[in-house]
C-alpha cells in the first residue's frame, strides 16, 4: 500500500520495532500502567514501580518485531481482561460464514474501545485473522494511545472540525479508497455503522457512512452498488448485559434534550473508554450476520435498512431489560400501556439498576431505565417518553 495513507494507516512490521522502544520508555504509559494493574499505589511509589515496569516490558518486547507477534503478544493481556470484566461470552454466526475471508464489518457501536476488542477477540479464539479497525482521530489525540491503537492494526478517522468542507471531503474520499484497498489486498475492516456510540441503545445505521464507502468508486465510474459490493459488507453487534458507561452516557442524552447540545470536558472520551475497558459488562454476546445480497445495496436508504434489520435480529434481550421496564411501570408510572408485562424481576437486577442510578436526578435515572429497557420499548413509545 503506498504512503498516501501514512498518517492514517496502521503501523507497519518495519515500524514496529522503533515504537515499541518509544513505547517502552514512556513515563506517562507506565505510570498508566501501573494505574491500571495496582489502582491503590500511592503516587510517590509509581515512579519505583514504573521503571521496574519499563525494564520488564522491554524484555518482554524485545522479541516482537511485527504487528501478528505484537497482537499475539497482547493476546493474554486481552484475553485476561476479558475474563476479569465479562461473564460468559457467546460468540454467534462466525461458524456459518465457511472459511476466513475479509469483509467489511459494518457494526453497531457502544464502547469506544472493547467493541473493536471483543470482535478481534472473537476472531483470534476462532482461528480468523484480525480486522483492522477504524477509529476517529478525536480519540487519539494522545500520542501514547495513538501508537498503541496504531500498533494494533487500527486506522484514524479524521473528524476535525477546523476542516473545511472541501477538506473533509478529501479525507472522506482517501477513507474510504483505504477501506477498499485494505480489503483488496486480503484484511477485514471493521467501522461502525456509525459516527460516535448509541448512546440510547438504539443501533440505526447512517447513510453518511455507506455513501462515504461508496466515493471509492467515483474515480473508476461505479456506482453505489458496485463500490458497496466488492467491499463484502456484513453485519455484526456485540451486546453487553451491563454498560459500564450507562451513567455518562444517560447523562449527556438528558443534557442534549434540555439545551440542545452537550459540551464535552477535556478527556472525558479517554475517561469513557477507560471505563469500558475497566468496568464489569456481565454476559456479552458477539454476533456474525449474513453478507448482503446485491439486493439489499440498491441504495443507501435500502441498505441502511438491511443492516439494521440484522443487528436487530441479533440483539439479546437480557433480564436486566425486563427489570428495567418493571421499575419504569411501577415506580414511575411509565410505559404501562406496552404489551410486555414483566412479572417479577430478579431482585438483584432491580438493586444493581438502582444502584447505578444512586444519587442521580429523576430524569437521568429514568434515561438510565430506558436504556436498559429499550430492547423491549416499539421506537414510537421511546420517542414519546423522551
Amino acid at each position: 500500500m503506498s504512503d498516501q495513507y501514512q498518517d492514517i494507516r496502521p503501523y507497519r512490521d518495519n515500524e514496529v520495532e522503533q515504537v515499541l522502544e518509544r513505547l517502552g520508555r514512556s513515563p506517562e504509559l507506565l505510570a498508566a500502567l501501573v494505574r491500571f494493574r495496582y489502582p491503590f499505589t500511592p503516587d510517590w511509589l509509581i515512579g519505583g514501580i514504573s521503571a521496574f515496569l519499563g525494564w520488564r516490558l522491554r524484555r518482554h518486547l524485545v522479541s516482537v518485531r511485527s504487528v501478528p507477534e505484537f497482537q499475539e503478544w497482547l493476546r493474554e493481556w486481552i484475553a485476561t481482561l476479558v475474563q476479569s470484566t465479562t461473564g460468559q461470552v457467546q460468540v454467534t454466526g462466525l461458524d456459518q460464514l465457511g472459511s476466513p475471508r475479509p469483509y467489511l464489518m459494518l457494526s453497531n457501536h457502544r464502547d469506544i474501545a472493547m467493541d473493536p476488542t471483543m470482535i478481534n477477540y472473537a476472531l483470534m479464539t476462532h482461528a480468523w485473522p484480525t480486522a483492522e479497525i477504524a477509529i476517529g482521530d478525536n480519540l487519539l489525540q494522545n500520542p501514547v494511545l495513538s501508537d498503541v491503537m496504531r500498533l494494533n492494526k487500527a486506522f484514524l478517522v479524521k473528524r476535525s472540525a477546523a476542516m473545511g468542507k472541501r477538506e473533509k471531503l478529501t479525507e472522506m474520499q482517501r477513507l474510504s479508497a483505504y477501506i477498499r484497498d485494505t480489503l483488496a489486498q486480503g484484511h477485514s475492516v471493521w467501522l461502525a455503522q456509525r459516527e460516535g456510540r448509541a448512546k440510547d441503545s438504539r443501533d440505526h445505521t447512517d447513510k453518511a457512512v455507506l455513501k462515504m464507502l461508496a466515493l471509492s468508486g467515483r474515480e473508476e465510474g461505479i456506482g453505489f452498488t458496485g463500490s458497496l459490493e466488492r467491499l463484502e459488507p456484513l453485519p455484526v453487534a456485540v451486546h453487553y448485559e451491563w454498560d459500564p458507561c450507562d451513567v455518562f452516557k444517560a447523562r449527556e442524552l438528558v443534557a442534549r434534550e434540555r439545551t440542545g447540545q452537550y459540551e464535552k470536558e477535556a478527556g472525558e472520551d479517554t475517561r469513557s473508554l477507560l471505563a469500558g475497558m475497566k468496568g464489569y459488562k456481565g454476559q456479552v454476546r458477539i454476533s456474525f450476520g449474513k453478507p448482503l445480497a446485491v439486493a439489499d445495496m440498491e441504495t443507501p436508504e435500502i441498505m441502511a435498512a438491511a443492516v439494521d434489520r440484522q443487528i436487530l435480529a441479533m440483539t439479546p434481550v437480557y433480564s436486566n431489560s425486563y427489570a428495567a421496564l418493571w421499575i419504569l411501570q411501577q415506580k414511575f408510572s411509565m410505559l404501562t400501556e406496552l404489551s410486555t408485562r414483566p412479572g417479577t424481576p430478579d431482585q438483584s437486577d432491580v438493586d444493581e439498576l438502582m444502584r447505578r442510578c444512586e444519587g442521580e436526578e429523576r430524569d437521568i435515572v429514568i434515561r438510565l431505565l430506558q436504556n436498559y429497557a429499550a430492547p423491549l420499548i416499539p421506537v414510537t413509545e421511546r420517542s414519546a417518553t423522551r
